[in-house]
């Protein structure tokens, strides 16, 4: 029996992929890179930390690696709040309260650093319903290493096999898959160039989920 769901955040949750978008651009051509949509698709669930230390290994980008993480979260924060039109993904929100109220334990493990997990959170007044929140800011390697994901699992108390994963992109799929752990991959409409072949099963509508669903699947 299912007794934890772990969370994706952005993709899964809210979608700020356009806001982290706009914000990388914004630093590429300060930097004058051209970064190709491919490429740029392949950071999908990596770290801010690992994505430019990939951008520098790439480009022999010279600049520090904490500078580069700090202009590119300012340029974030000031897009982040200057945008109104920012939601939970449909159904995301009703899933999680259905969970939560009957008694499924919810942790988070997100790539976004700690303070951008913050802003979310409060905005969206999510912190009542998770009980760990896990950032891939502590981990030296991003997913689709699986340590942020046994360590959420390890938080949770829970064994492995009572745990599942939501997850929209290739290296956190891979990620989960790689911790033992059952993974649901949501394909939504905001996802792009992701691929979902390694996920347990896939669900294009959270719609398609809810607490008697999740809590019987067999891993």
């Amino acid at each position: 029996m299912i007794q934890t769901v772990i969370f994706d955040m952005d993709g899964v949750i809210v979608d700020t992929e356009p806001v982290h978008h706009y914000a990388y651009n914004q630093l590429f051509k300060q930097l004058n890179l051209d970064v190709s949509p491919e490429f740029y698709a392949s950071f999908t669930g990596f770290s801010t930390k690992n994505t430019f230390e990939k951008i520098k290994a790439t480009f022999g980008v010279q600049e520090d690696t904490e500078k580069l993480i700090a202009l590119k979260r300012q340029l974030f924060n000031d897009a982040f709040d200057q945008k109104e039109d920012l939601y939970l993904l449909e159904g995301v929100e009703d899933l999680i309260k259905d969970l939560h109220k009957n008694g499924m334990q919810l942790v988070l493990a997100s790539s976004s650093a700690k303070v951008t997990i913050d802003r979310i959170f409060k905005r969206f007044d999510l912190y009542q319903y998770f009980t760990h929140i896990v950032s891939g800011e502590d981990f030296p390697q991003s997913k689709p290493h699986p340590a942020i994901f046994q360590h959420a699992a390890f938080l949770s108390k829970t064994p492995i096999e009572n745990c599942i994963v939501i997850e929209d992109s290739t290296n956190g799929i891979k990620a989960s898959k790689a911790a033992g752990i059952y993974c649901i991959g949501y394909d939504s409409p905001n996802s792009k160039l992701q691929d979902y072949s390694l996920a347990d099963e896939v669900v294009f509508d959270f719609k398609e989920l809810n607490f008697d669903r999740i809590k019987n699947i067999s891993t």
